[in-house]
């Protein structure tokens, strides 16, 4: 009698405190369960069915079994010995050689492949980023997670939704697929697929996605964006849509933190003002948000967009800034009445207007419109006074007049041509037939049009040279006029020479059209340069 209470006594004792029992029946090396805690403890052998071993634990004193380096915690397991088969229960804790913490309410865990499948209130997270979803299967051996009814990971302010997922622990990335949205403070995307590392916060577009910043929206199918460093690349034709503009590329870098950005192959910068704005394209745009400025080389080309007469610009190199920050570094000369009033009034244009904007292109600036073409080896063209300034050796075409100089001023109004000031060697020329121009040649010219055609031309000089061929009302010649003046006026009429006047200390000759040599008929350094004027805006695009 004594000995069967001691034995009885000592089968209680080792039901409720069974610790590191080995479970190896059916069990592979390496795969060896440990029983180490349990507040209960029953083995039942069900001969062909298996043997079964069941485990009970209460709130800190739960269930606790390891394999190898996986530790298993919950409030009740069940080992199915001969298939080497897991299943737990309530508050189920999955620590994988701390690093990867796995938390559900069901759990079936395959000893054997090391694969775990998790439902209800499931939670994954590596110490960063916290997985959370209803359904998960596990691999424990490779560390991967992969859920197919909806999940949600967070990692700090980041947090990204979607239909499926699949989690890689060893290098903390995240593959999104169906319904995936990004949802940041400072930016949201939405696509088909996305890769996402936890701990770089590198989001990978690989599939067609929309990104929402503020006012500025991505649409992108294949790039990158550094959340923790705000950098971003992106290939395959992005497209920029921000509240003033678009802008597209075959590939688009840019950096937030520093504003800037670059963009490569095929750019298009287009403004969304149809009228007043500009356009650009290039094959590489390097920009500054913050400066709202840009640098455009690889033949680029910008528009000057108006009503009906757009501006076409080509050249080497195209730069574009705020006039209000240029100041800051240089003066910038007055050329328009009005502006120089508004200067002195300190009635400068705001520096968000949007006419606080110039443009320079440096080498073989080529330049074309309805009204007008021209070229030259540097241009510097402002908003604020609607003015082109062309330098070196520059050369202007209107109708049928040539207009050239050292340095010569086109001003603008309402976006067509008022004004054409020109300094310095400066001569205007129409061609009337094969061997007859009209000539003028001064220190200065003022040009000034009217309805986009050249209306009155004024020559100062010391003198000012002119060749003119009059014709009578029938248009037919009569003579040809070769004299010199102070000053000269001439009067257009449909673009074309109509009626010249001389101003103090005349001198000249009035030839008849037989009695002299045409082809040697000209004013000092007459150049003809027809054939470099653009044709059209082709000839500007093939730059």
């Amino acid at each position: 009698m004594i000995r069967f209470i001691v034995y009885f006594f000592l089968l209680i004792i080792t039901a409720n405190t069974v610790v590191a029992q080995r479970v190896t029946d059916s069990v592979s090396p390496g795969t060896d369960i440990i029983i180490k805690r349990a507040e209960k403890y029953n083995f039942q052998d069900k001969d062909s069915l298996g043997k079964f071993v069941s485990l009970v634990g209460k709130g800190k004193d739960q269930a606790f079994v390891q394999q190898e380096k996986i530790l298993f915690y919950a409030d009740s397991i069940v080992i199915d010995q001969k298939q080497n088969i897991l299943e737990a229960f309530g508050n189920i804790h999955i620590n994988d050689a701390d690093s990867v913490q796995v938390y559900s309410e069901y759990l079936k865990y395959l000893g054997k492949e090391k694969k775990s499948y998790l439902k209800q209130k499931v939670k994954l997270t590596d110490g960063k980023g916290i997985l959370t979803t209803n359904e998960l299967e596990y691999d424990t051996q490779f560390k991967i997670g992969k859920y197919f009814n909806g999940g949600k990971v967070v990692n700090k302010k980041t947090v990204l939704t979607s239909k499926e997922g699949v989690y890689y622990g060893d290098t903390r990335d995240v593959y999104f697929t169906k319904g995936v949205v990004l949802i940041d403070p400072e930016y949201k995307i939405t696509t088909d697929t996305l890769l996402y590392n936890i701990n770089t916060e590198i989001t990978n577009i690989v599939a067609r996605s929309v990104i929402v910043n503020g006012k500025r929206t991505i649409k992108a199918k294949e790039g990158y964006y550094d959340v923790k460093n705000k950098k971003g690349n992106f290939f395959q034709r992005p497209f920029i849509d921000d509240s003033s503009y678009t802008f597209t590329a075959d590939q688009m870098a840019f950096d937030d933190t520093t504003g800037l950005g670059e963009a490569q192959g095929n750019a298009v910068y287009r403004s969304k003002d149809s009228v007043g704005g500009y356009d650009i394209i290039a094959n590489n745009i390097k920009s500054n948000k913050k400066k709202n400025s840009f640098l455009a080389t690889q033949k680029p080309i910008l528009f000057i967009k108006q009503e009906k007469d757009t501006i076409y610009v080509s050249a080497d190199t195209l730069y574009a800034g705020k006039v209000s920050d240029l100041r800051k570094s240089r003066e910038v000369p007055v050329v328009r009445d009005t502006i120089a009033a508004d200067q002195k009034n300190k009635d400068l244009i705001p520096a968000d207007s949007s006419t606080d904007r110039y443009f320079e292109a440096y080498y073989h600036v080529k330049i074309f419109s309805d009204s007008l073409q021209a070229l030259g080896d540097s241009l510097f063209y402002s908003l604020e006074d609607s003015t082109f300034r062309l330098f070196r050796d520059p050369v202007a075409w209107t109708q049928q007049n040539q207009i050239t100089g050292d340095t010569i001023y086109m001003y603008l109004a309402n976006k067509k041509p008022q004004r054409l000031y020109v300094f310095e060697n400066a001569m205007a020329i129409s061609k009337e037939a094969k061997d007859y121009f009209n000539q003028v040649r001064g220190n200065t010219i003022n040009a000034y049009f009217k309805e986009g055609k050249i209306n009155f031309l004024k020559a100062k000089g010391s003198p000012a040279d002119n060749v003119y061929y009059a014709v009578d009302d029938n248009k037919k010649f009569v003579g040809v006029n070769k004299s010199t003046s102070d000053m000269i006026d001439v009067f257009f009429d449909d673009g074309k020479p109509q009626k010249v006047v001389f101003v103090n200390n005349l001198s000249g000759t009035m030839y008849p059209m037989r009695q002299v040599d045409h082809s040697s008929l000209k004013v000092r350094k007459f150049q003809w340069l027809e054939d470099k004027r653009p044709k059209s805006k082709l000839d500007i695009f093939s730059n």
